[in-house]
């Protein structure tokens, strides 16, 4: 590069300072997701190559994708439509690496989420920015800069073959259907912004799940048996373990519950922190059993919401798997995709973890 020194008579050629190439990022959205419409796919199409960005309609785009971004080495990828849309591509990327994949024993990619979904409870989690202005936009610009330096590693839950951030039987997953139902029967016209976002999902528990139970019993008799791999840990409001541990095979519960779950971060959609405790002890889940009534969750909502409230009907647990049978099949979600109905389920820690991009500095 021919430089002119200030102040200089003489012309010199000076060596340009060698300058680090910006890391290779790849960019996974979910065209099926409400929020990725054509103005954030041309946004985005400002700010990373073409080649490195991906639309995905259906399960084999997203195993064509995996298998691009593992040729190619990208170190990090985005995956921008929902808590739905990161668990489809990790289960992939897993699917792909393990010992009968393709790209068997190949390092995983670090993740990082854009606040494309519905209830973007993984983008809660890493701070990621919202859709207003450019934040998205930001988001990956300092991705690519290498001015995001903070990860979290996150543990994720196994059920039914498939890894996820959180699942559960019974009212969260009767919340689930009964949010889908608002969004699609109220969520129309004048009221579509207000029943398809935070709203929708608060008015679900209000108006449709609240009442439902007030008239209908929630309380279904459940077994809950400790894993025989590892103890687990009941734990107190401040989320200490309490009393002695649990030897593996113990019965953590036996009795009425509305709900059973667990999760390795502390998010459902819109802030609604299920579960507090979730990520304070590696290699373990949160388990929490509920057995509270309709008329008192409705009563201490924004409580449960901020993940303050610890009634003597909710039971905290650290686990490392349990197995959870119901009397009657209860609806399932899985990463808040509802999942059918079950009667018995087993929820586990995967073997392996991730590593995801955390925009505001936590560092664990």
């Amino acid at each position: 590069m021919l430089v002119q020194p200030l102040r200089s008579p003489d012309l010199r050629q000076v060596p340009a300072t060698p300058v680090a190439p910006e890391p290779k990022v790849a960019v996974l959205l979910n065209a099926n997701a409400r929020k990725v419409d054509a103005r954030v796919v041309k946004s985005l199409s400002h700010v990373v190559p073409e080649e490195d960005l991906f639309l995905s309609r259906s399960p084999l785009d997203a195993r064509r994708i995996a298998q691009t971004v593992l040729e190619r080495g990208y170190p990090l990828v985005f995956t921008g439509g929902g808590d739905g849309t990161f668990m489809g591509f990790v289960n992939e990327f897993f699917r792909q690496v393990e010992p009968r994949g393709r790209f068997a024993g190949h390092a995983l990619p670090r993740f990082g989420v854009l606040k494309l979904g519905t209830g973007n409870g993984l983008a809660n989690f890493v701070n990621a920015s919202s859709t207003r202005g450019d934040g998205i936009l930001h988001d990956v610009v300092r991705a690519r800069a290498g001015d995001v330096t903070s990860l979290r590693r996150m543990d994720l839950v196994m059920v039914e073959g498939q890894r996820t951030p959180f699942a559960g039987l019974g009212v969260d997953g009767k919340l689930l259907n009964d949010y889908i139902w608002v969004k699609e029967n109220l969520g129309k016209g004048f009221f579509k912004k207000v029943m398809t976002g935070s709203g929708g999902y608060f008015s679900a528990v209000a108006f449709k799940t609240v009442p439902h139970y007030l008239t209908h019993s929630t309380w279904v008799e459940c077994e809950v048996i400790n894993g025989t791999s590892s103890e687990a840990y009941r734990l107190g409001p401040d989320g200490t373990p309490v009393g002695e541990p649990l030897a593996p095979g113990a019965v953590l519960f036996r009795g009425k519950l509305m709900m059973a779950g667990a999760a390795t971060m502390p998010f459902y959609g819109y802030g609604l922190r299920m579960f507090p405790f979730a990520h304070q002890r590696r290699g373990m889940m949160h388990v929490r059993l509920g057995q509270v009534h309709a008329a008192h969750v409705l009563a201490n909502l924004p409580k449960l919401w901020s993940g303050r409230w610890f009634p003597e009907g909710i039971s905290d647990f650290h686990a490392k798997d349990v197995t959870i049978r119901f009397a009657q099949p209860m609806p399932l979600q899985i990463g808040g995709d509802a999942a059918g109905y079950r009667d018995e389920v087993k929820l586990s820690v995967a073997p392996e973890s991730v590593e995801l991009l955390d925009f505001h500095g936590a560092v664990n």
